[in-house]
């Protein structure tokens, strides 16, 4: 299968720079594989298409402030580091707290093994130890105040490279540490948000549970892979990055029970998606609880061993994305809906609109 086959033509326009104005307001075009054609609602909606007995899987993980800007403690010059994964956990001694995180670098130079970036106002230096052929780099940080306390107060949102950000726009920075994030998120962990949960509100939520739709949580914490490009021209030659997954006792227990009484697992976004289906190809179709890294790319054609239904965004070009709700809708129906949506006006990426694939 040709990764050609999955572009299509989006205006630079409808892509979403913003959340709605009002969380819980977004469009949501719902396409049932049972019928031909889609239908144009709203996320509170969903509701509505769905039914009790149903069980709604979320990601609960939370994206921390993983950005960060400083210079160059010996030419003064900008640098920054968006935070991917902790290396070493933190300790404290002789008054200072001492960690090590895999880094991506931007500069005006090359990294270089053995200097230091100065961070929040000075109160936190990273030393370049090391740099791969990814292009990221080992950095010891050293502080009196820990990590996530600093980052929590200089840190800002690694938002995708596609939403346009400048780093002295504080009202935006404010909107996207509120907003790029999901009401229910608890695992800090992710540099990028699980965005099709950015959609649900309290109030839909419980009107989920009181219609008898139950809910269950997995944590992935969402990594830059996210966003890697499909370079190669063959589908099946790409690789994804891996990421870690957790899937508790109780979310277990639940889907069992939704499988044996006939309800539907519903899952909420692609890394809920690939978590369950990642356990599950593990474990002979089962979910047990259960944690690891998931690098499992999905893609036409795919037997989903779990999930029935999903809740998605609509995703970029060529992306593995895009190829995960092809294999769940059809090719040909997923790009006929793409096109639609590009006539409708939808918004698109992560603060864009929705789809429900029944």
């Amino acid at each position: 299968m040709l990764t050609a086959d999955f572009d299509y033509k989006l205006p630079e326009e409808l892509i979403a720079q913003t959340p709605p104005e009002v969380r819980g307001t977004s469009r949501m075009m719902v396409l049932d594989r049972s019928r031909p054609g889609v239908e144009h609602r709203h996320i509170a909606d969903i509701v509505s298409c769905l039914k009790p007995g149903d069980l709604l899987i979320l990601n609960n993980t939370k994206v921390f402030p993983a950005r960060i800007l400083g210079h160059w403690e010996d030419t003064l010059g900008a640098a920054e580091l968006l935070l991917l994964d902790n290396l070493r956990v933190e300790t404290f001694r002789d008054g200072r707290y001492t960690c090590e995180w895999r880094c991506m670098c931007g500069s005006g130079r090359r990294s270089r093994i053995g200097h230091t970036i100065l961070f929040c106002e000075g109160r936190l230096r990273g030393l370049i130890l090391d740099k791969d052929a990814e292009g990221t780099s080992a950095v010891r940080f050293t502080a009196e105040a820990p990590l996530l306390e600093l980052l929590d107060r200089y840190g800002l949102t690694p938002v995708p490279p596609y939403i346009h950000r400048t780093a002295n726009d504080p009202e935006l920075a404010r909107l996207d540490k509120e907003r790029y994030q999901t009401v229910y998120a608890r695992e800090v962990g992710a540099v990028a948000a699980p965005t099709a949960g950015l959609h649900f509100t309290e109030a839909i939520l419980a009107d989920l549970e009181a219609k008898g739709v139950r809910r269950a949580f997995v944590t992935l914490h969402v990594g830059p892979g996210t966003f890697k490009p499909v370079k190669v021209s063959r589908v099946e030659d790409h690789r994804m990055d891996a990421e870690f997954y957790n899937v508790p006792e109780e979310t277990a227990r639940l889907i069992a029970e939704t499988k044996a009484a006939g309800g539907r697992v519903v899952a909420v976004g692609s890394t809920s998606v690939r978590t369950l289906e990642t356990v599950a190809a593990e474990h002979d179709g089962q979910v047990v609880a259960t944690h690891g890294k998931s690098s499992i790319f999905i893609y036409p054609p795919y037997r989903f061993a779990v999930v029935d239904a999903m809740l998605t965004n609509f995703h970029l070009p060529q992306s593995t994305l895009i190829m995960m709700v092809s294999a769940l809708a059809g090719r040909e129906r997923i790009m006929a809906a793409y096109a639609e949506a590009v006539g409708k006006r939808y918004r698109f990426f992560s603060y864009g609109d929705c789809m429900l694939i029944l």
